[in-house]
């Protein structure tokens, strides 16, 4: 692996670094080193332009922080694939998070009816929720608060009934420090494909696209936190249960 050029600076923002699937760790799309290797690191998360966020919900880019602009749409399929089992944990590894980005951590899923090397859903309706961490009751919100409190790992688990199959995973964190109108939302989403074994059954029914499942008027999006103190409404659908 040869190193062709230098990454530029990196400054505040972020995105999700390392991945832990059960007991395997796989590194993230690096966006400040992968593409100066020649050939690039190869790797199950799909590339990202940088650490900045997406505040345009209306663009491809809010599914997996790819580019719109050049002809590319959403991001690139990633050359490789990670193995979780039905059940499991996966544990995604945020760079530092600025303390001013307080949101919610929110995750989907999406099943790839084919090769997922080769898969981009467009603007499709595939997307099901499968994990949510907003504001709690003491008003400490999941990013940042709960990151500081686990080394910046947030922990979920893969619906135990999912059946068996290749998909997304489409993590995010949501900064609502500029969101007291609208636009000023920022979305950080990373895309992760995944093979998930086991012998479940469940499949959801109910399913969301990207762009489309947040807008303008969806609860959560507009949101002071520096006024509002009471409940925050994470954006999206309910999560999915996985047949339980």
């Amino acid at each position: 692996m040869i190193l062709c050029g230098i990454a530029t600076s990196v400054s505040g923002h972020g995105y999700v670094q390392e991945i832990t699937l059960g007991s395997a760790k796989y590194t993230g799309y690096l966006p400040y080193s992968d593409p100066y290797y020649n050939p690039p690191p190869q790797r199950i998360v799909r590339k990202i332009p940088g650490n900045g966020p997406v505040e345009d919900l209306s663009l491809i880019d809010v599914q997996c922080n790819g580019w719109s602009a050049g002809g590319v749409v959403g991001s690139a399929p990633a050359p490789l694939v990670g193995t979780v089992a039905a059940g499991s944990q996966v544990k995604l590894n945020w760079t530092a998070w600025p303390d001013s980005h307080k949101g919610p951590l929110i995750t989907y899923m999406a099943r790839a009816p084919s090769d997922i090397t080769k898969w981009n859903p467009g603007t499709s309706a595939v997307w099901f929720k499968v994990a949510q961490a907003g504001k709690d009751s003491a008003g400490k919100w999941a990013a940042t608060d709960g990151l500081y409190a686990t080394n910046s790992i947030y922990t979920f688990t893969i619906p135990p009934k999912l059946k068996a199959g290749q998909y997304i995973i489409r993590h995010e964190s949501i900064a609502l420090h500029s969101a007291y109108q609208y636009p000023g939302v920022q979305v950080y989403p990373s895309c992760i494909q995944v093979e998930v074994t086991g012998s479940g059954t469940a499949l959801p029914t109910s399913f969301v696209s990207f762009p489309g499942a947040y807008t303008a008027n969806t609860p959560g999006i507009v949101y002071d936190v520096y006024t509002n103190t009471s409940a925050y409404p994470i954006p999206g659908p309910a999560v999915w249960t996985g047949g339980n």
